[in-house]
């Protein structure tokens, strides 16, 4: 893999603030305004009584102290003391509701994405790396999470007790609370500089971490590869540089932080020395009291912290800018392939009739001439008639079947279910009608059961069980120990190859449909379950509508009609008897199969 990353590289981030992008955020508090308000009314009341503290401190020192009067003394330290409890119970209550509000949030963000990329076609898979989209789902959404729970709410926080500080210093002395103010530009200066250093290491984090992600998936999903060829020192040294890298990038931002924050403790320092050395002669003079120099050092204290979390939010805000651009690029993404806006139903009596009118289809798109791999396709199907189709890799057998399905659109020409064009049919009705078995089983990590009726309400118990028994299943179902029941595993690994290909016929089967599609089906079996399964679909097929894809020309005899294909082109159609007897590309794949084998 190279340091480029290529489909799986992370986009370049954007601006650190979007107002277009906030305000589509924004719009995900919509539904909950009362939690909103009610956050922001608590973090006022913990910001406002948050620097009480101070102000009663002057006058304990200025009046109650010198007066001697004990018992208003002891008013201050009681009213100090609520003052701190209710604090801490506005600031409890205020973590409770905003970390709430984050959650709520984050699911109806996550739901949306997810019903989002189950709408989208297969096209939109083949060139976004399922790696990136599950970082959409996950480390993306939970930075946004941050963003709610923890940033944008409480940076109110941190502008209320900034608010009222300044209200507080300038209401004692506005002399005094001006040269405190003084290394306020310094420390802006600094805040700039910092944004800048630390945009740059979070945006190299996120590029290494999206490469060491790619190699992680690719290298685990292909891990019997990598032993098989003992790769695995390559692959650590591999893995070793990109973590490096991550480790670098991570190590400058600590860097920064840790210059950073050092930083402004000493802008802090610098303003309580002038605060003693400017608000001390002035107390020498009498024009300022000690309660009030008291009050300016701890006012002073609590001034510059807000500073330094205002700065780190920084860095949230443009991790939350970067990840919500990806999330809405991913939601404004518009399926190729949709319910078309006044849909036809399929006629009850319907029985599975298929035609290809002069139809021509290539992948992709972009600029210069398409790279044709259906061309001028034309045939029909008729209800109940079984159809083989063969051809050398790359003649375009499995195209068809997408086009079938509308996985994919052809660009030219017109594909017709029950004398309906597909595309005036709603996906759902047109896939219900197909029963789909392809030669890459893929099976979800839940029991036999599940993977069978793949949660169908339309589909019970009995209607499992008859689907297993129909395709010969149900005996080796038996001896697992808990039957129907047993949990698979990631994608079936407790099961042989030729049981996981048994229970995707029994899927394909239970829903009952009109048409049976088998792409390459038995190929990957060995002679026994083929001839189980074979006898199984025979039986089966009766009545149905059977499109066959295969390269073992001996799965295809028995077919009513044969399509050869080449190059994309219908170029012989007939049974297997005569096709043999025309001495065409169906006989020579004949003959490389069997002559070829018997000699």
């Amino acid at each position: 893999m190279s340091n480029g990353g290529g489909a799986y590289e992370e986009e370049v981030l954007g601006k650190a603030y979007d107002s277009r992008l906030m305000a589509r955020l924004l719009r995900y508090l919509k539904p909950y305004r009362l939690p909103v308000l009610g956050a922001v009314a608590l973090l006022m009341l913990a910001s406002g009584l948050a620097v009480v503290g101070p102000y009663l401190t002057r006058i304990a020192l200025d009046e109650a102290i010198p007066a001697g009067d004990g018992r208003h003394l002891a008013q201050l330290a009681i009213l100090f003391l609520g003052a701190t409890v209710l604090v801490f119970i506005f600031q409890y209550a205020q973590a409770l509701v905003t970390t709430w509000l984050g959650q709520r949030v984050m699911y109806d963000l996550r739901t949306q994405i997810f019903r989002k990329l189950q709408r989208l076609d297969p096209a939109f898979y083949d060139r976004n790396p399922v790696g990136r989209l599950m970082t959409r789902v996950t480390s993306d959404v939970e930075t946004l999470n941050e963003l709610f729970s923890s940033g944008l709410v409480t940076v109110f926080g941190d502008l209320f007790i900034l608010f009222f500080i300044v209200a507080a210093m300038l209401e004692m002395d506005w002399q005094l609370a001006l040269v405190t103010f003084s290394v306020l530009p310094f420390v802006v200066y600094a805040a700039f500089l910092f944004r800048s250093r630390i945009r740059s290491a979070y945006r190299d984090i996120r590029v290494r971490l999206a490469r060491l992600n790619a190699f992680l998936q690719e290298r685990f999903t292909g891990i019997r590869i990598v032993q098989l060829f003992n790769r695995e020192k390559a692959d650590l040294e591999r893995f070793k540089h990109l973590d490096d890298e991550y480790l670098d990038a991570h190590l400058r931002s600590i860097t920064y932080y840790a210059l950073f924050f050092p930083v402004i403790q000493l802008f802090t320092s610098v303003a309580l020395a002038l605060i003693i050395w400017y608000g001390g002669g002035a107390m020498i003079r009498g024009a300022v009291t000690i309660g009030v120099l008291a009050a300016f050092l701890d006012y002073a204290r609590r001034f510059f912290r807000p500073i330094q979390d205002l700065s780190d939010k920084y860095n949230l805000l443009q991790g939350a800018m970067a990840s919500s651009e990806r999330i809405f690029r991913l939601l404004d993404t518009e399926a190729r392939i949709q319910d078309p806006v006044t849909p036809r139903r399929v006629p009850p009596g319907a029985r599975g009739e298929i035609r290809f009118e002069k139809v021509w289809f290539a992948y992709g798109g972009g600029d210069g001439e398409p790279d044709w791999v259906i061309r001028d396709l034309s045939f029909r199907v008729s209800p109940g008639e079984k159809l083989a189709i063969v051809g050398h890799t790359g003649a375009g057998k499995t195209t068809i079947i997408n086009l079938l399905m509308r996985f994919y659109e052809p660009q030219h020409g017109r594909i017709l279910l029950d004398g309906i064009p597909i595309e005036r049919l709603r996906l759902r009705e047109l896939r219900e009608q197909i029963g789909l078995v392809l030669q890459d089983v893929f099976l979800f990590s839940r029991s036999v059961e599940y993977n069978v009726r793949l949660g169908s309400e339309e589909v019970g118990a009995d209607g499992v069980g008859a689907a297993l028994e129909a395709v010969g299943a149900a005996p080796f179902v038996e001896r697992l120990p808990d039957g129907a029941s047993q949990e698979l595993g990631e994608r079936g690994v407790r099961l042989s190859v030729g049981e996981r290909q048994l229970l995707s016929f029994a899927r394909a089967l239970a829903i009952d449909p009109r048409i049976l599609v088998l792409d390459e089906a038995t190929s990957s079996v060995d002679s026994e379950i083929e001839a189980r399964i074979e006898e199984a679909t025979d039986r089966l097929m009766r009545g149905r509508t059977c499109l066959v894809i295969a390269h073992r020309l001996s799965t295809v005899k028995e077919a009513d009609r044969i399509l050869v294909m080449h190059g994309g082109r219908l170029v012989e159609e007939g049974s297997h008897n005569a096709l043999l007897e025309t001495g065409g590309l169906y006989r020579r794949l004949h003959e490389l199969q069997f002559v070829g084998t018997a000699a």
